[in-house]
Formats: C-alpha cells, sequence, structure tokens
C-alpha cells in the first residue's frame, strides 16, 4: 500500500487504487458508472427500456470526471435499441469502455424486452440483459520509488467476467418509471496472480435503481420535465439524482440537477435534427471533504 500511496497520482485517486487493487487479497470488479445525462441513458441502466421509443434509437455518451488529473475515470457508453414483432419485442445492445487508474473495464451486454399495452396510450415491459465484463490492471502503468519493482512489471491477465440484469418499465407518451438491477453478479478476480474468478449471485451487493419522470406542457413553446434517479444498496446511503428540464420550441433542452451529498450540475441539449441530439454537462461538486 505504501507504494502506491508513493505513486505520482492524487491522493483521492489513490484511495481509489487501493480499493481497486487490493481489497482483501482480491479484485472486486463489480462496478456502477454514474452519469448525469442518465435520462439519455436508460438503456445502459435498465434491460426493459429496450424498445419502448417504438424506433431504432442509438446514443453515445462520454464522462470526463476530475478532469486535469492524472489517471481520472473516463466512461464511454453506446448503446442501441429498437422494436420488433409489432412493437411487443424490444432488443437492444450496449457497450461501455472505462479506465479509472490503472484499471480498464471494457463490457458488453444484450438486452430484450417483453412489451404489453396498457391502456390506449402506455405500455408495461419486462427486460433482462446478459453479457460480459472485459478486466484488466495495467500494473507497469504505476510509477513507484523502486525502480524496476516486481510488483509493477507486469498487468494482470485479462479476465472475462459474466453478469446479468433485470428490469421493469411503464411509459406513456407523457410518463415513464422504470427499476432495474443492471448487474446480479459480483465478480472477484483472484489477487494472488493466478487470476481465478468468481461469479456470485449476492442479493447484499445488488444495485437497485429506481428512474421515473414526467412532461409538462407549460405553453405552444416550453414544456417542463422533471425527472429522478435514486440508486440504493445494502449498507449504504440513498443517492438520488433530482433534474430539472426545460424544452423550448422542442429544439433546446437547459437544465439543472442534484445529485445528493455530492454536486450540482448544469445540462444543455440541442436537437440538431428530428432524428439527432447533442448535448453537454457540468457537474461542480459540493462535497466539503
Amino acid at each position: 500500500m505504501k507504494k502506491i500511496f508513493n505513486a505520482r497520482i492524487d491522493l483521492l485517486l489513490c484511495k481509489i487504487a487501493c480499493l481497486i487493487l487490493i481489497g482483501v487479497g482480491e479484485t472486486q470488479a463489480q462496478f456502477e458508472p454514474q452519469f448525469t445525462q442518465y435520462m439519455f441513458n436508460e438503456m445502459f441502466i435498465n434491460p426493459a427500456y429496450a424498445g419502448s421509443r417504438e424506433q431504432v434509437a442509438a446514443t453515445m455518451l462520454y464522462r470526463n470526471q476530475w478532469v486535469g488529473l492524472e489517471g481520472a475515470p473516463k466512461t464511454e457508453t453506446a448503446s442501441i435499441n429498437g422494436p420488433l414483432m409489432n412493437k411487443k419485442l424490444g432488443l437492444g445492445l450496449t457497450m461501455m469502455n472505462e479506465t479509472i487508474g490503472v484499471t480498464k473495464q471494457f463490457a458488453v451486454y444484450a438486452s430484450y424486452a417483453y412489451r404489453i399495452q396498457v391502456g390506449t396510450k402506455g405500455a408495461f415491459a419486462m427486460g433482462v440483459q446478459g453479457g460480459f465484463i472485459n478486466h484488466q490492471e495495467d500494473l507497469s502503468e504505476v510509477i513507484t520509488n523502486e525502480e524496476n519493482d516486481n510488483e509493477f512489471l507486469f498487468n494482470t491477465p485479462k479476465v472475462v467476467l459474466p453478469n446479468a440484469g433485470y428490469g421493469m418499465y411503464y411509459n406513456t407518451d407523457k410518463f415513464y418509471a422504470g427499476i432495474a438491477i443492471p448487474r446480479m453478479f459480483l465478480n472477484k478476480v483472484a489477487g494472488d496472480g493466478s487470476a481465478a474468478v468468481t461469479n456470485k449471485l449476492d442479493l447484499k451487493n445488488w444495485h437497485y435503481y429506481f428512474m421515473s419522470g414526467y412532461v409538462f406542457p407549460v405553453s405552444e413553446s416550453v414544456k417542463l420535465k422533471p425527472s429522478v434517479m435514486v440508486k440504493a444498496v445494502s449498507g449504504a446511503p440513498l443517492i438520488a439524482d433530482i433534474t430539472l428540464h426545460a424544452l423550448l420550441k422542442d429544439v433546446f433542452w437547459l437544465g439543472v440537477s442534484y445529485r445528493t451529498e455530492d454536486s450540482f450540475a448544469g445540462l444543455a441539449t440541442f436537437q440538431i435534427t428530428p432524428q439527432l441530439r447533442i448535448g453537454y454537462s457540468y457537474d461542480y461538486t459540493n462535497r466539503t471533504e
């Protein structure tokens, strides 16, 4: 641990590296990335979202956290989904690439949703997803005080970690609500150099996500869309992302967001064409520790 703390990495990143690399003699590969623009990245969180747009839709997001710090978290996701069989089924594909310090993970998930019409405007869906995480620690990138330190000369072997998730989703043209457990298995990699993998269905480690939003027409040119995402896991406090968007003339989205006990954010999105939208968000932390 002393060698890691002597590395030229910010103290906060060192804490993360220690948790990832050391833990209790093994690496825990369970990860739950967070996104300020969660309302535009529902496919990554809830497999039941697949097909809910009633047309083929694709999304790409990039998150650069703690800009300017070496080894800071960087996350990219891409997803595509669409309806099949008269909109009764939904299929989706999600990919994620994430780097935190020396830890690199690439994930691919395929999603399937079965949709049931509710009334004339609503639809309820249940969905499952399955896939894998490609996990590796690039230990050779760590700079230590000892030259040619044997513990950091070589990278760990790449390992493939399977995982699966489940979700439910209800939506109309103005309202949506869903609950999901994106990753049900706890993946662990042995820290003894053997790269042995254990996959455990651990209910206590499940991360529950609840998401909801509603569109309020204010006038012909202005709509308000409040939304919320709540994350819960056993042994940790609830985390809520609370967001309010104003949609101007169906072209500009302007929003503010608050993540409990963590940060505020500003969001802006521009509808370039009916089929293409681009957005940007910036987080400002309000933590004092």
